[in-house]
């Protein structure tokens, strides 16, 4: 069994930061990509950052300069730090991650956390 857990939202004023973290936890044979996703009220679900298992990263136009994807391989954990937050970054963020459950090499699944608040309103 595996879980993927987010923790570190929260509500903030404009211009405020904020540290996101998910871990992953259970048998895990091996790591890939990991993202980070947000969904606000009345919209669709958006990629907001990725970072390969190379340290590769990409993020969504509207956060580039002010947010960073980051992950610690030793820890199975990817954060996600914000800066310069702004009210539009308001919305559920959620964690996922293509992982290989087990001890030996499979395919991997991708696995979502089940999210976590933002708020940045003053």
């Amino acid at each position: 069994q595996v879980q993927v857990v987010e923790s570190g939202g929260g509500v903030v004023q404009p211009g405020g930061s904020l540290r996101l973290s998910c871990a992953a936890s259970g048998t895990i044979f091996d790591i890939y990509d990991m993202r980070w996703y947000r969904q606000a009220p009345g919209k669709q679900r958006e990629l907001v950052a990725a970072i390969s298992n190379g340290g590769s990263t990409t993020y969504t136009d509207s956060v580039k300069g002010r947010f960073t994807i980051s992950r610690d391989s030793a820890k199975n954990t990817v954060y996600l730090q914000m800066d310069s937050l702004r009210p539009e970054d308001t919305a559920v963020y959620y964690c996922n991650i293509d992982l290989v459950v087990g001890q030996i090499i499979a395919p991997y699944t991708s696995t979502w956390g089940q999210g976590t608040q933002v708020t940045v309103s003053s």
